[in-house]
């Protein structure tokens, strides 16, 4: 393997309430207090460097304060690697060729589609999509982009990008026409990379039509061409699957422009795929995340710093050991599926399910009966998914073996403690670890996790402690240090190897939004809260801490007393101006099915916030939310911008930037129900 240190414990194997001792945490915790250049350098050395970093040079040389200088860190600088031939040759070079690396389940459960791909063969896929990228013009340092559903092909062209030194950035399939355009004329990528459609639940949704369109917006808007599109053929509609009025249907092509996936790899001369060593600085990819302001980010993540990262915090989160089978829900359009599916995985050497489907189809069960399939081992979904799935009913769970699972992962958002006891309780039998994951598309990987090795009393709702070589502090509203007990703002106070290095095309943005307010820290954009144990929960965004009567409120918080109601499926808590008050808690409130929205339900959840945080918590509107739901991306991100400016009266109708949305008709039934 490339990231071959020894299981920190044997014991990671039980559940943690049974572990005998916190020496491994411990142990660790002093390993992070060490030097940052000795403890990430230690962790560095265990991958393949075609050339290493100077021997006289410093590992990591950085600023944090903008008011001393531009800031940055540079980890490795000098040092030249690749972190596809770290994820795959190394691997195959070592005998391990013929291991499982990807388990294929489509989207319909009967669709012929499902595959494995061994460790060598899908360095093949790699290398002939290595080499059609490089015969379609792309070099070192070039952006390609994909639109794609999560399938194989996916991490096939993330690889092979990275393995010939270009840029990648993942669209979401799910994206409008508008936001891919954007975001090509912006990478500069004149390489797209489609798929005729995919099936989507019930639901055949065409994706080359969309893209077509945006090459369109992009020559027309930005003056950015796309001087070549490939396309994958998704066979589940030749198969006769996936439903829509486009199934079937021929896919036009642009002569000149457009080929076929499969037509592209067998053409192009072999070659071309090989291996481009680049510097640990180069960029690896751009990833487009949502900003306060509604206007998307460009995060840019480096090859050396990243990769360490990713295998680092998949191998300890998960306490991934050899032969087990690993499954992350996420899309690959989203920094989950980039960390926790396409590379820390792989680095590891790992077997894992790629779903290109959705938790609840055909129905609420869908998830479990893949964990019976393949004896998945470690799970990692979102809480938005576990509230659904919880919502069903625990016969889903019951009617599908899920005794294999030994590490159960939570991301996206803070995790209700009645969500986490279920996931706990009834999806893992109480004899699994629930490892609840803070992190962001900015930090690249986990900054907070109750790594399973700790001998931690596991606390529902708690991201409890520090990540390896993590050092977080809270900070009050003059930037000091919030000692012991107490709230404050979550930063980060020294470099780690994954984090973002800029934003693409405005390095002033990034430094105004992550380090401007208290120079000398990375700020997370949230808050936390410290318990006596030392423990740090989330309390929410900062811009979506609320201050009702001068008490600070998080959303968080808020949110978990009302899901803790009888009746409740989801909520999500917003500040709106108050003349008395200052702020006034305006709550969005998903109700579970034949439930109603009704004064007694009102009083229930009234009590509940008083009991749960006191009578400050007060709701001052409520608000029912119908069956589309809450406004979220596809992560499953909740947008409370979006809800803030319909709680205010709509926005004037100008809502900003929708298009990280999954599903954007949400926003009309919230307009006419407000």
């Amino acid at each position: 393997m490339a990231f071959a240190s020894p299981p920190l414990s044997a014991a990671l194997r039980r559940p943690p309430s049974v572990l005998s001792s916190a020496a491994c945490r411990r142990r660790a915790a002093a390993a992070a207090d060490a030097p940052a250049n000795a403890f990430w350098s230690a962790i560095a050395r265990k991958f393949h460097w075609e050339t290493p970093w100077p021997a006289d040079a410093p590992a990591v040389a950085w600023n944090f304060d903008p008011t001393a200088g531009p800031v940055y860190a540079h980890w490795w600088k000098g040092g030249r690697t690749n972190i596809c031939y770290n994820a795959l040759d190394v691997h195959v070079a070592a005998g391990r060729g013929a291991d499982v690396a990807l388990l294929f389940e489509p989207n319909e459960p009967a669709d012929g589609r499902a595959r494995s791909l061994t460790y060598a063969e899908l360095l093949e896929e790699v290398t002939a999509a290595a080499a059609a990228l490089t015969a379609a013009g792309v070099r070192r340092g070039d952006g390609v982009v994909t639109y794609m559903p999560m399938g194989v092909e996916l991490p096939v062209v993330m690889l092979a990008a990275a393995r010939i030194g270009a840029v990648h950035s993942v669209v979401f399939g799910g994206f409008s026409a508008a936001a891919l355009a954007a975001r090509l004329a912006a990478s500069g990528a004149e390489v797209l990379v489609t798929t005729d459609g995919v099936g989507r639940g019930g639901k055949w949704v065409g994706l080359k039509a969309a893209a077509d369109e945006a090459i369109a917006l992009a020559a027309a808007d930005y003056g950015h061409t796309v001087v070549t599109q490939l396309v994958v053929r998704n066979r589940s509609a030749a198969d006769g699957r996936g439903g829509g009025a486009e199934e079937g249907a021929a896919v036009p092509m642009v002569a000149g422009r457009d080929v076929w996936w499969d037509d592209a790899l067998a053409a192009a001369p072999r070659a071309g795929g090989e291996v481009v060593w680049v510097d640990a600085e180069d960029p690896l990819f751009c990833l487009f995340t949502s900003g306060s302001t509604g206007a998307p980010k460009g995060v840019v993540h480096t090859v050396g710093g990243y990769m360490v990262g990713a295998a680092t915090t998949f191998k300890y989160s998960f306490n991934y050991m050899p032969g087990d089978v690993y499954f992350c829900t996420a899309d690959a359009g989203w920094i989950t599926g980039h960390t926790y599916v396409t590379y820390g995985p792989l680095l590891n050497g790992a077997t894992q399910v790629v779903f290109e489907g959705v938790p609840t189809y055909p129905d609420a069960g869908r998830l479990w009966e893949i964990v019976a399939k393949y004896r998945v081992n470690i799970l990692y979904t979102a809480p938005t998914a576990l509230r659904s799935l919880k919502r069903a009913g625990d016969a889903f769970v019951a009617a599908h073996d899920t005794s294999s699972l030994k590490v159960l992962g939570t991301v996206g958002e803070p995790i209700n403690p009645e969500a986490w006891d279920w996931y706990y309780s009834v999806v893992g039998a109480s004899a699994a670890t629930v490892v609840d994951s803070y992190w962001q598309t900015e930090t690249g990987a986990h900054v907070l996790a109750p790594i399973p090795v700790a001998g931690l009393d596991l606390k529902p709702g708690c991201a409890q402690l520090p990540h390896l070589g993590i050092v977080p502090v809270l900070l009050d509203d003059a930037g000091g240090l919030v000692e012991g007990e107490g709230e404050g703002y979550l930063a980060i106070s020294r470099p780690w190897p994954s984090a973002l290095r800029t934003l693409l095309g405005d390095h002033e943005r990034m430094e105004a939004t992550y380090f401007a307010r208290f120079p000398g820290f990375y700020l997370t954009g949230d808050g936390a809260r410290r318990d006596a144990d030392g423990h740090l929960w989330l309390t929410g965004r900062i811009d979506d801490v609320l201050n009702v009567s001068g008490h600070r409120l998080g959303t968080a918080e808020v949110e978990a007393a009302i899901v803790g109601v009888p009746g409740v499926a989801e909520a999500a808590v917003v500040g709106v101006p108050h003349p008395v008050t200052g702020e006034a808690l305006y709550a969005y409130v998903v109700l579970m099915p034949g439930v109603e929205g009704n004064d007694a339900l009102r009083a229930a959840i009234t009590a509940g916030l008083r009991a749960r945080i006191g009578p400050i918590a007060r709701v001052e509107t409520l608000h029912w939310v119908g069956g589309r739901g809450l406004p979220k991306t596809r992560s499953g991100k909740i947008l409370r911008r979006l809800l803030r400016l319909i709680a205010m009266g709509g926005g004037g109708g100008d809502l900003g930037d929708t298009s990280t949305l999954a599903d954007p008709s949400v926003l009309d039934e919230l307009l006419q129900t407000s």
